[in-house]
């Protein structure tokens, strides 16, 4: 089976069962100063999951495009990826476990045709329904496996000890196929020895952590599933790999053919290629550039790890990858190819210097090691490879250490500095949303057409803009885009929203912002009457209702903000 016949199976399987199909959300969040990028499904759904009524309904599906930073150093095995798609389910508040449970049973059994012999299921001790309800399905008992919170909670921080105040969560029921491989001592389903490989996740999502400590029934049940399409798709096919399926084989044959190398004999760092090329692809998609904080940082470190391994393949022409990836998705990445190849020249030039680095070293240690990975991307097997030709042993104990100290850091740092879109609804804040629109606008007409939106952040106190142009703003230039929108707000526009079918917006010539999936339906702002707008954008709002409101804008700064992305700080 293909990875687009199993993607449309399960959202039509859902759709027939009553649910409406969202969007995949963007792969940069807009509003979640929490977390650098949509990491599930049950993301973008938080506020519905707690209570607030969704638009299209209780009943929701999708497949959610995600990418997890988190497991960069877990790839390289037959199942672990950065970027990956999330199928996805929701009641919110509606049906509960006797309906989840037995739907995903059909799918898995009915629609993909597992075999059940090759099924097995697990649950949290304490949930006995859930138990139950799968012996009422027929899953033999030694099939059906109870472990503690450590295994079968679901929340985005883990088990509950662990959840902040305020984070919803919930016990969960899992699904992992048996590749039947031989069993060692001791194995399990929820075992990483690879005989087994988790294909579904039910999440019975019903309680949140209360300020002091304790857990809160929810006023609403929610279910909240997920199952990754690479694994659902291994497990269709029976194989243990999913590297060897349709949404990386275009990729690895590229590997093979340009190296000369075999999957067979090379497949680790294949593996890391493939994922993270893949992984790059989609978040430049998403309007990231490499840079040395945040996303950026996660870009380019996912560049260079994929270059430190092509140099064991001769491979260095990452850009060739990103023909493949527009097979495998069926979509055009139009700056990939370029950004990557800038980034491995940029690279290649920084690898001289840390390897000239390296031999004035005389003992590697640790510490040593982390600053070679953080200052010139060496990844821990090149140092360790460096080591043993000097005849010495480096402290992987004592470089996880800085490494976990550096994450630590970034992470206080990510919450400080990037709260995506609008920081709140007041007053100062929705003028300058609507100032955000106005300079949109003006960029292009003064500058570029060409200009796209890259990325903002308004607060009270002033807007932020990223958007592509491949050099300085002049002076001159930033002055006529002042003077333009100081034009447009004395005109005293009318700003009016428009609800409209997405092509009938895009005929019209509406913005969108780019990376970001939008539904058959959209929300427009126009500024300036519909014929000859001003400005218009694909946008929820809030704004104000005539840009007379807005007062004197002002130009406060323009600067880089990493490669081909430029950045404007503006107050009205």
């Amino acid at each position: 089976m293909r990875s687009a016949d199993l993607r449309k199976k399960y959202i039509e399987f859902f759709k027939a069962r009553g649910h409406a199909e969202i969007p995949s959300a963007p792969l940069v969040p807009e509003n979640d100063p929490t977390t650098l990028f949509t990491s599930s499904g049950m993301q973008p759904l938080i506020p519905y999951l707690l209570g607030q009524k969704h638009p299209l309904g209780k009943r929701l599906v999708n497949s959610q495009r995600s990418f997890r930073a988190a497991d960069i150093d877990e790839v390289g095995d037959n199942r672990h990826t950065t970027f990956f798609e999330m199928l996805g389910n929701w009641s919110l508040g509606d049906y509960f476990k006797k309906e989840q449970l037995p739907w995903i049973w059909e799918f898995l059994i009915k629609e993909l045709g597992l075999p059940k012999e090759k099924l097995f299921v697990s649950v949290l001790d304490t949930d006995k329904e859930s138990a139950a309800i799968w012996k009422h399905l027929g899953v033999v008992e030694d099939h059906i496996y109870s472990y503690g919170v450590e295994k079968n909670w679901w929340s985005r921080s883990g088990e509950p000890k662990n959840m902040p105040a305020g984070e919803p969560g919930g016990p969960d029921s899992e699904v992992f196929f048996d590749f039947q491989k031989p069993m060692h001592e001791g194995c399990h389903p929820n075992c990483d020895c690879g005989r087994f490989m988790e294909i579904a996740n039910s999440v019975f999502m019903q309680y949140q952590k209360m300020p002091d400590g304790s857990l809160k029934e929810l006023p609403q049940k929610n279910v909240d599933f997920g199952g990754g399409l690479e694994r659902l798709l291994a497990a269709v096919n029976n194989t243990p790999d999913i590297f060897k399926t349709d949404l990386f084989l275009p990729m690895i044959h590229t590997v093979e053919t340009i190296s000369g190398k075999k999957y067979a004999d090379s497949a680790r760092s294949m593996q890391i290629i493939s994922d993270h090329i893949k992984g790059a692809v989609m978040m430049i998609d998403a309007g990231v550039m490499p840079s040395n904080k945040t996303q950026g940082y996660i870009l380019r470190r996912l560049i260079r790890r994929a270059l430190m391994h092509g140099r064991k393949l001769n491979f260095s022409a990452i850009e060739t990858l990103v023909p493949a990836v527009e097979k495998i998705y069926q979509s055009t990445y139009l700056q990939a190819a370029e950004i990557l190849k800038q980034e491995s020249l940029r690279f290649s030039k920084t690898l001289e210097k840390g390897l000239s680095e390296i031999e004035k070293i005389p003992v590697l240690d640790g510490k040593i090691a982390f600053t070679l990975y953080e200052t010139y991307g060496f990844p821990w097997e090149m140092t360790v490879e460096i080591a043993n030709e000097k005849g010495q042993i480096v402290d992987r104990r004592q470089f996880e250490e800085e490494f976990t100290k550096h994450q630590d850091l970034s992470r206080t740092a990510a919450k400080g500095m990037f709260k995506g879109g609008l920081a709140d609804n007041s007053e100062q804040t929705t003028r300058l949303h609507t100032a955000h629109h106005l300079l949109l606008a003006a960029l292009q007409k003064v500058v570029d057409p060409a200009i796209r939106q890259r990325g903002s952040n308004i607060t009270g106190e002033r807007l932020r803009m990223d958007f592509n142009f491949s050099r300085k703003v002049t002076p001159e230039e930033l002055h006529k885009v002042e003077k333009l929108v100081n034009e447009k707000i004395k005109e005293d526009l009318k700003v009016e929203r428009s609800e409209m079918p997405r092509e009938e917006a895009q005929k019209v010539g509406a913005q969108m912002e780019f990376g970001h999936k939008y539904p058959d339906r959209v929300s427009v702002y126009f500024v300036g009457p519909r014929d000859h707008y001003f400005s218009a954008e694909f946008c929820g709002g809030p704004h104000v209702t005539h840009t007379g409101e807005l007062g004197t804008f002002k130009i406060l700064k323009e600067e880089s903000a990493g490669s081909g992305i430029r950045r404007i700080y503006a107050v009205v």
